[in-house]
């Protein structure tokens, strides 16, 4: 029995001294001075909080070379958010040819890049000593895939993953790219905190399925950018709806529109909808992703529909 609960078992009855007068219960004692403990606790923690806060955040630098970075993410994994990256990417090189982009895979423990964009090898050094970007469909791609052998677990603490985020984030020689779409891990944790605060970043693109499940986490998401000043740019639907190839009926498996109700609540638009098509898959698979290899179809006209609403999106309003 722990020692807690022995006082407050033991405190439940009244103990007399020889003179007859009543003895505090030793269990009040106890708790008693648990409580006083527990508050001066309290108060240590609330100064040391104060003296965090009056640090202030970490000094945020741009990426050399970069000027506008966009971050993709959602709040649960599953939902289409580096398929989203990739085709994202692609698809703002395909609307605009003068202008260059780069992918950054920053999910340490699950990279995708490498297989999505059919890349392998590890990265050359540039004079500076520098990484440089591995390229494919004119894309300058990173990931923690490329240092890293692709069956191999990241078995790493907390530390570790914040030390490769930073070489990820400052040790890669990008050249002169207009975008960096990058490609967040699941959820709101130590490394979506640690690029936020670090880099400036033009918006968020948030992921989600229209299922309940998945919304909740996508308003989570949404709500961690805002609480660190990042721009929301948007939600994407993923797998909004199937349409049968033989019959063409339309079955919305995860829901329909709930993306757009969660948009409507947090005050956001929905960039757009991504049906859920075997092409995606197969194309995802095979490492030539849709917008790619199946330029004309209407899942890549619909990532090239996202992506000409982002653009729009990070363009000043007219004075």
């Amino acid at each position: 029995m722990g020692t807690w609960r022995r006082l407050l078992l033991c405190g439940r009855a009244s103990l007399r001294g020889g003179g007859g007068a009543s003895v505090p219960p030793l269990g009040c004692r106890a708790v008693g001075c648990g409580l006083q403990l527990l508050g001066a606790e309290s108060e240590a923690l609330k100064q040391r909080r104060t003296q965090i806060m009056s640090r202030g955040l970490p000094k945020q630098k741009p990426i050399a070379g970069v000027r506008e970075v966009i971050v993709v993410a959602s709040g649960k994994g599953g939902v289409g958010k580096s398929t989203t990256a990739v085709n994202l990417a692609l698809a703002l090189a395909a609307n605009d040819s003068s202008k260059a982009v780069g992918l950054l895979d920053v999910d340490v423990y699950g990279p995708s890049i490498p297989k999505m964009m059919n890349l392998k090898g590890n990265p050359e050094l540039s004079p500076d000593n520098l990484m440089r970007p591995l390229l494919n469909y004119g894309i300058a791609c990173m990931s923690m895939g490329f240092l890293v052998e692709e069956t191999a677990p990241v078995v790493w603490r907390g530390l570790m993953v914040m030390s490769a985020i930073e070489k990820l984030l400052r040790q890669v020689d990008w050249g002169q790219l207009d975008y960096l779409v990058v490609d967040m891990p699941p959820g709101t944790g130590d490394v979506q905190l640690s690029v936020s605060q670090n880099i400036p970043i033009s918006g968020a693109v948030i992921v989600s399925t229209p299922q309940d499940i998945a919304l909740m986490d996508a308003h989570k998401g949404a709500e961690m950018f805002r609480k660190v000043h990042v721009p929301v740019l948007g939600l994407v639907q993923n797998m909004s709806v199937f349409q049968c190839p033989n019959c063409q009926h339309k079955t919305h498996i995860f829901g329909a529109d709930g993306a757009r109700k969660l948009a409507q609540t947090l005050d956001l638009d929905v960039l757009g909808d991504v049906p859920l098509h075997l092409r995606i898959r197969e194309t995802s698979d095979a490492g030539q992703p849709v917008v790619f290899s199946h330029p004309e179809s209407e899942e890549a006209k619909a990532y090239l529909h996202i992506a000409s609403e982002v653009v729009r999106r990070l363009q000043p309003p007219p004075e």
